[in-house]
């Protein structure tokens, strides 16, 4: 057994761990805003390992790179996903505040129904999108899974669904200055 973990390890030692210093600068340079690089490497590592345990790995810097990559992504969408919750939960009302002020409650009553008639005012397709990406905070993967799409497909459709949602409110908030 010692002596598979000395093949493992020497493994290791040639043919990941020369690529280090180059994943960590890349890292830093592509996915400064996923967080620490030190986590992302260690994990990388982790996983590398363990699919090393289980099949041959043929290309250790590119599996490594991969790897990363899609760490660094993943901790992307969690931060994207944390700040959105964070907006909604800022937005939402304070129910249990049982002295809100009636004119507040009024106006957070009317943003919700102009909110409603902007995305009632969206094509079907990017509705949906909008809805299950923005309101219930579905990854893009399950949004194109459960509407039968490409992910690149929910990809625009949000783009577009957005923009389109920024036209109405730009509209409202001209009609409104007149």
């Amino acid at each position: 057994m010692r002596d598979q973990d000395s093949t493992e390890d020497r493994w290791f030692e040639e043919r990941v761990l020369p690529h280090e210093a180059m994943l960590r600068a890349w890292l830093r340079g592509h996915f400064a805003k996923a967080g620490d690089v030190d986590d992302i490497v260690q994990e990388a590592y982790v996983r590398v390992l363990a699919a090393r345990s289980s099949r041959e790995i043929t290309s250790p810097r590119a599996f490594l790179f991969a790897t990363a990559r899609n760490l660094a992504l993943g901790r992307l969408r969690h931060l994207k996903v944390a700040a959105d919750f964070a907006l909604a939960e800022a937005a939402a009302p304070d129910v249990s505040d049982a002295g809100a002020d009636v004119a507040q409650a009024v106006a957070r009553a009317q943003e919700l129904e102009l909110l409603t008639q902007a995305i009632q005012s969206l094509p079907t397709r990017c509705r949906q999108v909008i809805t299950l990406r923005r309101i219930y905070g579905l990854p893009q993967k399950e949004v194109a899974a459960r509407l039968g799409i490409a992910e690149h497909t929910v990809e625009a459709q949000a783009t577009i669904g957005l923009r389109k949602l920024a036209e109405f409110f730009e509209r409202l908030e001209r009609r409104d200055r007149r």
